[in-house]
C-alpha cells in the first residue's frame, strides 16, 4: 500500500486547493473538499485534514451530500507518521453523479 506522504505531486495539487480557497468557514472547507474530490478523483480523510486544513471533514462531506452530491465513502488501513496502522475514510465522487453547485 503507498505511503500516506510518498506523491509529492499530488500533496502539492492538495496545497495549490487549499491556498486558492482560503479561509476557514465551513462553506470554504466543503469548497475545498468539493474541488479537491472533481480534481483528483478520491480524497482520504487524512489528506483533507492534513493538506486541505479541514479539521474533521466528515461534517463537510455530509453536507456536500446534503446538497445533492453523491459522495462514496470507502474505508482503508493507512500507515502514519508515527508507523501505526489507522482505518480511514476514503471520499470519492460517484461516477455520473450531478454536480450541484
Amino acid at each position: 500500500m503507498e505511503a500516506l506522504h510518498a506523491n509529492p505531486a499530488r500533496i502539492a495539487a492538495l496545497h495549490a486547493i487549499r491556498d486558492a480557497h482560503r479561509g476557514e468557514a465551513t462553506a470554504t472547507q466543503r469548497q475545498r473538499l468539493l474541488v479537491a474530490l472533481q480534481t483528483l478523483g478520491h480524497v482520504t480523510t487524512f489528506e483533507a485534514m492534513r493538506h486541505l486544513d479541514i479539521f474533521d471533514p466528515r461534517p463537510r462531506k455530509l453536507e456536500l451530500v446534503r446538497e445533492g452530491h453523491e459522495i462514496l465513502t470507502l474505508r482503508r488501513n493507512e500507515r502514519t507518521e508515527s508507523g501505526e496502522r489507522h482505518c480511514i475514510g476514503l471520499y470519492t465522487l460517484k461516477k455520473g453523479a450531478s454536480h450541484a453547485a
